[in-house]
């Protein structure tokens, strides 16, 4: 059985090398020699009771960082458990190794204790999967390829989840301190390495200049852009607004450029009179409903550019789709030519009228409205913080009425787009990052999660958790639902829950503030960044309320567009 404990040991240095800091591990039985040999390394190492808590707090620490978490679970409906996190991982392109342990063969199909087939949990979803049944009958020799071919996998080509399925045999408990180890690379290099990906080709770069030089267009900023000072500089080169997504890293100052960020606006009023002839989409979709319907029937040449050839075209509209990270560089070699004279000056112009009015409409409110906290949160958090926001209204008021200065990183679970696992991502993305985090969600999805509060006061950890209770499925009082009878929404949509969240907070030790002005919502922010560890600032709104305070927004900003 030494052979057990001396594989799990070869492959948790083969992580080491390869750059992998933290490990999470959900306790159980069947998984104690990768958690022994975990324990005996100099990786740091995050318990978590819940096994879906674990995995979405590795795929927290994945998207901080780009380096995969390993998550180590027992066998089971543990392994079961990783499905969701593994899901966005595999759509949000977030590196993940899943170590899911496993009875070995003998036992499968006999009626054996926790013992399901893993190997298919996660199909259509992995990047690659070793399910090799007992790792005591694996070759030493293929140890430490293996180890190092789980890292290469989750972060190379397309970054995503990778799985493990490794059957351990009894008896489980070996230590591995005082093991040799089949010898690594020297240098303490890993066994395999990653290499480059190849550049954007000329004749690439030439079509794209062939329908983007001298016309007038915009550029799409979405997630996962790698440079988005190249964007900017396009931009300018091309006289072109970014309709700027927040986590594409383009907002913020531009002095010479047009960032534009209340794109969603502005479309439902000047959507037919700022018709451009060629779009260029990076990275993943903005949430805005309204931008994915402009863009689908202008019928312009569309160019979309994915870093890793993703086919990301719902609209079916692309002209050209091209799997570059370098794009906006290459094209910049080619010297495009600019858009006509005014087109840039008409999006500035109606990016500063926008962003005017939604300033004056919410300094109106003294009251707490959804969009004024979107708007502080993102004012307060500085250039090396994170903002992590949750899916439905969160992601959409930042997106839309967000501090157009906003610095701060945005990261969200926008790969499948759901509220599961917002609570464990948030501390996740705090345990991979220097700077302060702060994550705006609703209440629905601080329930969905709240067991990742577990134990989060003892991580070590700083996060500040701007909880909006509206007491129920905010996002729904803005679809078609919300027409039914009030008795049918509430109890199918409206889902009101009625439960004391800062309550809940306190039982797991967190310190709460509870916010009922426009203005404590900032301060609130700020103490809390200053002063550490894990919170929650709670400010409760109303969902009728909020329907008419966006229907506000919009309309003003309408009306002083068109008296521009």
């Amino acid at each position: 059985m030494t052979l057990q404990a001396a594989f799990a040991a070869t492959v948790v240095d083969e992580w080491e090398r390869a750059g992998v800091t933290d490990v999470v591990i959900a306790p159980g039985s069947r998984s104690t020699p990768l958690a022994i040999a975990v324990a005996d390394s100099g990786l740091r190492i995050h318990v978590h009771l819940d096994e879906r808590s674990a995995g979405f707090f590795a795929l927290g620490i994945g998207a901080a960082t780009g380096r995969p978490a390993p998550v180590v679970v027992t066998s089971g409906t543990a392994a079961a458990e990783l499905l969701p996190s593994v899901v966005e991982a595999h759509h949000g392109r977030v590196p993940m190794v899943v170590c899911t342990a496993d009875r070995p063969p003998e036992l499968h199909g006999v009626g054996a204790p926790q013992t399901i087939d893993q190997g298919r949990l996660y199909e259509g979803l992995l990047r690659w999967q070793f399910n090799p049944g007992a790792v005591a009958d694996i070759p030493p020799h293929a140890w430490r390829s293996i180890g190092a071919h789980s890292i290469v996998a989750a972060v190379g080509g397309v970054p995503g989840p990778v799985q493990l399925n490794l059957g351990f045999r009894d008896p489980l408990v070996d230590s591995s301190s005082s093991l040799a180890l089949p010898p690594g690379r020297t240098g303490g290099r890993p066994w395999h390495g990653l290499g480059g990906g190849p550049p954007v080709t000329g004749s690439a770069t030439a079509d794209v200049l062939a329908l983007i030089s001298g016309r007038p267009g915009v550029i799409v900023a979405g997630s996962g852009i790698r440079d988005p000072r190249s964007v900017l500089d396009l931009s300018r080169a091309l006289g072109w607004p970014v309709l700027a997504a927040p986590a594409s890293g383009c907002r913020g100052p531009s002095p010479d450029g047009v960032v534009v960020s209340a794109f969603d606006a502005i479309l439902r009023s000047l959507g037919d009179r700022l018709r451009p002839d060629a779009v260029l989409r990076l990275g993943g979709l903005p949430a805005s409903k309204v931008l994915g319907e402009w863009l689908a029937g202008l019928g312009a040449d569309e160019v979309v550019a994915d870093p890793y050839g993703t086919w990301v075209d719902p609209g079916r509209n692309a002209s050209i789709l091209i799997a570059a990270s370098d794009l906006c560089r290459s094209l910049l070699g080619g010297s495009p030519a600019p858009a006509p004279d005014g087109w840039a000056a008409a999006w500035r112009s109606a990016e500063a009228t926008a962003q005017q009015t939604i300033a004056t409409v919410l300094s109106d409110h003294r009251e707490v409205t959804e969009p004024g906290i979107a708007r502080e949160v993102t004012g307060a958090v500085p250039a090396l913080g994170v903002l992590v926001a949750a899916s439905s209204m969160p992601i959409r008021d930042v997106e839309w009425f967000g501090d157009p200065a906003m610095t701060c990183r945005v990261v969200a679970n926008r790969g499948a787009n759901g509220i599961d696992g917002t609570v464990s991502t948030a501390l996740g993305v705090a345990a991979g990052t220097a700077g302060p985090v702060v994550a705006l969600l609703g209440d629905l999805a601080f329930l969905h999660d709240a067991g990742g509060l577990l134990g989060a006061v003892r991580r070590g950890v700083d996060c500040t958790f701007v909880v909006v209770d509206n007491d129920g499925g905010g996002i729904f009082s803005f679809l078609p639902q919300a027409g039914l009878p009030r008795d049918r929404f509430e109890l199918l949509w409206g889902t009101p829950h009625g439960i004391d969240l800062g309550a809940l907070a306190a039982v797991h030790g967190l310190p709460v503030t509870v916010v009922s002005t426009a203005g404590g919502v900032r301060a609130a922010v700020l103490a809390g960044m200053a002063d550490g560890g894990v919170r929650l600032v709670l400010a409760r709104t109303d969902r009728a309320e909020n329907v008419v305070v966006h229907d506000e927004l919009q309309g003003a900003v309408a009306a002083a567009l068109s008296a521009g």
